[in-house]
């Protein structure tokens, strides 16, 4: 059972999504009027899946979903009656996971929920896999500059100076990179 939270812009009633969301046994949150509230609504509330209902998706829409992507990322099915192609792209690009054109059918929801959290979940491991090379690039950065403060300070060859940090890191039972810092950091100090 998924924790759904409603969006809408529209006047028209979206009773029938509700309805639909209920019958396929999800649980449908405090409905939210506008997508200026939207993100506060997901803090508090903690849906597993946004669903947002627009005629058409506006830039302060769009901007509100891209605050709620990175700021507390859930899967997001929009759906618009607006089926402009750079419009479509905007709100993919804004963190929208499904984005469906011309309306809801109640038979289709379940599908179209399960792509937007495969494709949330598909882009949920990419970002954490983009983190980690960025963080083994920054540590990668600092146990150069490291090498080359012991090559320049110390006469040390480069092999020499990666091998004194390993030893260090292994008598400190530290990370090579946590030692790098240290030897960046008294070399601040000392200038």
């Amino acid at each position: 059972m998924l924790r759904v939270l409603l969006v809408t812009d529209t006047d028209k009633p979206i009773g029938q999504l509700r309805a639909a969301l209920l019958a396929a046994g999800h649980e449908v949150l405090d409905e939210v009027a506008a997508t200026g509230a939207l993100l506060r609504a997901v803090e508090t509330q903690q849906p597993d899946v946004v669903i947002v209902d627009v005629d058409s998706p506006s830039r302060d829409s769009l901007e509100q979903l891209a605050m709620l992507h990175q700021h507390a990322p859930r899967p997001v099915v929009m759906f618009s009656a607006d089926g402009d192609h750079q419009l479509i792209r905007a709100a993919v690009g804004a963190g929208v996971t499904a984005y469906v054109v011309d309306g809801l059918a109640p038979e289709r929801l379940a599908s179209i929920i399960e792509v937007a959290l495969a494709r949330f979940e598909q882009q949920l491991h990419i970002r954490r896999r983009l983190d980690d090379v960025q963080q083994q690039l920054l540590d990668r950065k600092l146990i150069d500059r490291a090498k080359g403060l012991l090559m320049e300070k110390r006469g040390m060859s480069e092999s020499e100076a990666y091998a004194a940090l390993r030893q260090q890191a292994m008598r400190q039972g530290a990370k090579l990179v946590d030692v790098a810092r240290q030897i960046i950091a008294m070399a601040d100090l000392i200038g």
